[in-house]
């Protein structure tokens, strides 16, 4: 479903006062607000990334687990570093500059924000902890006092609830534009969250400068396609929100937003209709917020098919001519690609029949959209041939063949109902937050995505008031996980693939990293499990990357042949960071995620609770004469 709003205007002296920068700084989350995880830098490249050697590490000493991307600003790097505090360090040498402790509770775990005054007087970093959004100088460390109240902000507040029973914060830092810094929210998964309003306030003040409704208010675009009886939806209905990551087109002033689902996530009887602004890609005026154009992917999600990934801003060739676009990966497994400006599909997108509810009293929507071009990332089909080979005990094997051979299983849009159901990709598959990115200059994207089928089957929770839209189910979901903790589909798990989006073509596809334990018997295709990785593209011709058996590679941009790889101590979630400091270009990583593939429970195999030893770890070309 796609919606313009009204033309984005432009004159020539406002997109030369925003041109983007190159990309050979690291002063932003992802490399910059583009969200590309690019590197316009070649020092590194494909004659000499053999060589490449520890430069310095920094540990983290606590054993918890990190994903931290670091942001470099005129030599020095800010990090997440022992029990959750902010640390600045010396980006030549990992020395410690200073460090900031943070209240108990929730933190921005994947990376912060920078911003700077016009006459770089004033530096600050912004991020959230604990619900509230707070403001450091970046100098020193110390709180901005002047900023919200005596330096942090309740985000809250101004959400139409009871402050005192939300949760909202995301663990993604959000994006700065001139003088705002823009967040979404993390509601949490159940039927009592908080709406998934979009909001920026001043980085100087912390004052709200706008807000949009992800579940529209009265006399907003998009209200019809709710309920709002006994009360409008947006009094009782959560979710729909950007717990994710977010892009910023600097020269056009757009805010591409990717959505989540409507809460809860898997039963829909309580809010009847497509759900705007669910599962959407928005296009938001960056300085108001207002609308411009949008197209969801899923109508009335009962899936949890999050938008999870960042828009991804390309320039390609298509129908001869340029045009510049917004490319969107999903957790379906399918890459949607638009004019960046008018919203318009490259390829055609197709409304198909899908399979209806048996579920009482839901009403799951008849149609979902399907991309024409380009082809899938992922699988998006799971049946008893799909069943891994690694599954050694015979009776286990026997009970995935019995509950498959009973489940329903209609393709990826199959409704949950109250008997099992298969969902593949999955829930917690296809793309994810930082999985993806791009080379701008040739119109190529690149997605780490997982295949990890679920099974869902719907139980009521509470009482049985004869009245669907006031029951409350909740799915007895579990990740389709084998009891050596490894996904019951055959592998590969993990697989990493290459667009040519001037053509709509997947120029390659490989499987990603490979568990250990089999690969010490010959398994080595398999790819990595339950990752959530980010790549890095560089000038140089390289993909960065790592996974979580605990190695960091470096691959050929244009095949995906692996050049360079490297042990380290913890495994490698979230994405590296490449800068250069003193003619010297460094590619760091947060090494502090478990390597283990227990990610979750199974029986005899509970989630692995050793302490991690991680630290951040940079790499570079041996320096003459050392």
């Amino acid at each position: 479903m796609r919606y313009l709003a009204g033309a984005v205007l432009l004159t020539g002296c406002f997109l030369a006062a925003q041109s983007t920068k190159p990309h050979t700084t690291w002063s932003d989350y992802g490399g910059g607000a583009d969200a590309s995880q690019y590197s316009g830098l070649n020092q590194i490249n494909r004659t000499n990334v053999g060589q490449l050697k520890i430069a310095w590490s920094y540990p983290i000493g606590d054993g918890n687990l990190y994903l931290f991307n670091p942001v470099v600003v005129d030599g020095v790097m800010y990090v997440m570093g022992k029990n959750s505090s902010i640390v600045a360090l010396d980006a030549a040498t990992g020395k410690e500059i200073w460090t900031h402790p943070n209240a108990r509770g929730p933190i921005t775990t994947r990376g912060l924000n920078y911003w700077e005054s016009s006459d770089r007087k004033d530096r600050r970093l912004l991020y959230a902890n604990a619900n509230y959004l707070v403001a450091l100088d970046a100098k020193t460390g110390q709180p901005i006092t002047t900023f919200g109240n005596d330096g942090r902000v309740d985000l809250r507040e101004g959400l139409g609830r009871d402050p005192a029973r939300l949760n909202v914060q995301s663990m993604t830092p959000g994006r700065v534009f001139e003088n705002l810094v823009i967040l979404g929210s993390a509601t949490n998964q159940e039927y009592d969250s908080a709406p998934g309003d979009i909001r920026a306030y001043d980085v100087r003040t912390g004052k709200l400068a706008w807000t949009f409704h992800t579940i529209p208010h009265e006399g907003e675009f998009g209200y019809e396609t709710w309920p709002n009886k006994p009360e409008p939806a947006w009094k009782t209905v959560g979710g729909a929100n950007a717990w994710s990551e977010m892009t910023i087109d600097l020269a056009r002033g757009i805010l591409f937003v990717p959505t989540a689902s409507p809460k809860y996530n898997f039963y829909g009887a309580n809010r009847h209709g497509a759900n705007l602004f669910g599962d959407c890609l928005l296009a938001l005026d960056v300085r108001t917020g207002r609308r411009l154009w949008h197209f969801q992917m899923v109508h009335h999600d009962i899936w949890d098919y999050d938008n999870a990934a960042a828009p991804k801003l390309l320039t390609v060739r298509h129908n001869g001519q340029m045009v510049d676009v917004v490319a969107q990966a999903g957790k379906t497994g399918f890459l949607y690609v638009f004019n960046r400006v008018t919203g318009e599909p490259l390829w055609p997108i197709e409304e198909r029949p899908v399979p209806k509810s048996d579920m009482p009293g839901e009403e799951a929507w008849p149609t979902q959209p399907f991309p024409t071009a380009p082809p899938p990332f992922a699988r998006q089909a799971f049946t008893v041939k799909d069943l891994s080979p690694f599954i050694d005990d015979p009776a286990e094997a026997a009970r995935f063949r019995n509950d498959m051979q009973g489940a329903r299983n209609e393709g990826i849009f199959t409704p949950p109902g109250l008997r099992n159901t298969v969902e593949m990709p999955g829930n917690n598959g296809g793309a994810n937050f930082s999985g993806t990115a791009v080379d701008p200059e040739h119109g190529t994207m690149f997605i780490i995505s997982k295949d990890f089928p679920a099974m869902l089957k719907l139980s009521l929770t509470g009482p049985d008031t004869g009245d669907p839209a006031t029951m409350r189910y909740k799915s007895a979901f579990g990740f389709m996980v084998t009891s050596s903790g490894l996904s019951a589909i055959k592998p590969p798990w993990t697989t990493f693939t290459a667009y040519d989006l001037n053509t709509g073509t997947i120029k390659w596809q490989i499987p990603l990293g490979q568990v250990p334990e089999l690969a010490a018997k010959g398994n080595t295709d398999t790819g990595a499990h339950f990752p959530k990785v980010g790549p890095v593209v560089t000038a140089g011709g390289l993909i960065f990357t790592g996974t979580r058996d605990r190695d960091i590679r470096a691959l050929d941009v244009d095949t995906g042949k692996e050049l360079w790889k490297a042990e380290v101590d913890a495994a490698v979630e979230g994405i590296p960071a490449a800068y250069e400091l003193n003619g010297r270009e460094y590619v760091v990583y947060c090494a502090a995620a478990r390597a283990t593939t227990h990610t979750h429970a199974t029986p005899g195999h509970p989630v692995a609770t050793d302490p991690v030893p991680g630290a951040y770890v940079a790499f570079a070309l041996p320096v003459a004469g050392k």
